[in-house]
């Protein structure tokens, strides 16, 4: 068989285990890698190639582990705390704590392998942060943004909707997904350098990357956020607080809203976008804001 031949049949096989494999993963492109090397078609490497990118499809649609959540989420909190300090007042703290933790209650998700945990950060940027494993931040900026004890869990309860819902985790497994299918285009053409081979396993390892740059840079989908806002008003809803507080609270960021510029405007939907979505949830047996939970809010967050 010639060398352009042995290539084409190749990248047949390749291209038939990789579609396959979408539904049947690991099993089908050991199949024809085993049928591949049996007829001549590919030799042994060539095979155990295809093999191995097999088990790196099958890999990434696994589920992670409650253990494995948590380790990345707080690699990804140490992120974090790398680019905003924390901001060092156990009253304040204390007490979003104790707002994060009626809003878990209510969530779908109210336990975690290690807990939630909540955080102000010392930085005037309005900004927050959720990560796999249920590290919450929420910048200063992000803080005196609200109004009362209703808005700031609204806050706290959207962030918390991304834990439950795992955005976190699903920009990995996309990651992961395009890396295989990488990995399958590279053994198909058998052009890989040792190069592009260390590139393919630098990005198998960034799931932290992966994570953080969405958190900075990317932001979630527009569906992601739709879907954290809707958790959100579920969420509020459950606990006894205010679902009309994430509108309200998105009316106070809409007013402050700089679509270039930092925090929020660079990694989320506009607010007015998000408050159309937010309005249509709404419910008029929804419960309001209690004046005594806004008085509690000023005395412990008024000086933040």
């Amino acid at each position: 068989m010639s060398v352009r031949a042995r290539n084409t049949a190749l990248v047949a096989v390749v291209a038939v285990a990789t579609a396959i494999v979408l539904v049947t993963c690991g099993t089908i492109t050991d199949i024809g890698a085993t049928v591949g090397e049996a007829t001549g078609t590919i030799d042994r490497r060539q095979a155990e190639s295809i093999r191995r990118t097999g088990e790196r499809m099958e890999r990434s649609f696994e589920d992670f582990t409650p253990e494995q959540e948590y380790y990345i989420g707080r690699s990804v909190a140490a992120t974090v705390l790398d680019h905003y300090p924390p901001y060092e007042n156990d009253e304040v703290n204390e007490y979003l704590d104790t707002i994060g933790r009626i809003v878990v209650l209510a969530s779908d998700r109210p336990s975690l392998f290690a807990d939630y945990s909540f955080q102000v950060l010392d930085d005037d940027e309005v900004n927050a942060f959720a990560t796999p494993g249920g590290h919450i931040f929420l910048t200063r900026g992000m803080v005196r943004l609200a109004e009362n004890e209703d808005e700031l869990a609204a806050v706290l309860a959207h962030e918390v909707a991304h834990v439950v819902e795992s955005h976190g985790l699903q920009t990995i497994r996309t990651s992961r997904i395009t890396a295989a299918l990488t990995s399958a285009a590279i053994t198909g053409a058998q052009f890989a350098t040792s190069e592009e081979v260390a590139e393919l396993t630098e990005i198998f390892e960034g799931t932290i990357d992966d994570v953080t740059q969405t958190l900075f840079t990317a932001g979630y989908s527009r569906s992601a956020e739709r879907e954290a806002d809707q958790g959100a008003v579920k969420i509020l809803r459950r606990a006894g607080f205010a679902p009309s507080a994430l509108a309200s609270f998105l009316e106070h960021m809409d007013e402050r809203w700089e679509p270039d510029g930092p925090g929020l405007a660079r990694t989320h939907p506009s607010p007015s976008d998000r408050l159309r979505d937010v309005r249509a949830v709404l419910r008029d047996d929804d419960p309001e804001v209690d004046p005594r939970r806004s008085e509690r809010f000023r005395r412990i967050m008024g000086h933040v």
